[in-house]
């Protein structure tokens, strides 16, 4: 091993599962958060995502779509 590199220990923690849930919850929320504070972003208007998204404004318009709120979401 050369002088420069340095042994790191390792650690286990151990989760339930609910732990690990709540984590990948709270990760994937602040995800979430920072990519709808983006000031733009552009779809190309022949990808399937922007098929779905007027396909979701359609029926959002027809009273066709159940909103979840943020508790029915992240159990809070």
């Amino acid at each position: 091993m050369s002088d420069n590199v340095t042994k790191t220990q390792e650690t286990t923690v151990t989760l339930t599962v609910e732990q690990l849930e709540q984590i990948i919850r709270k990760v994937v929320r602040e995800e979430l958060m920072e990519f709808t504070a983006q000031e733009f972003f552009d779809i190309n208007k022949d990808s399937p995502l922007y098929e779905d998204l007027k396909d979701i404004f359609e029926r959002e318009k027809r009273d066709q779509l159940r909103w979840f709120s943020h508790t029915d979401v992240w159990n809070e």
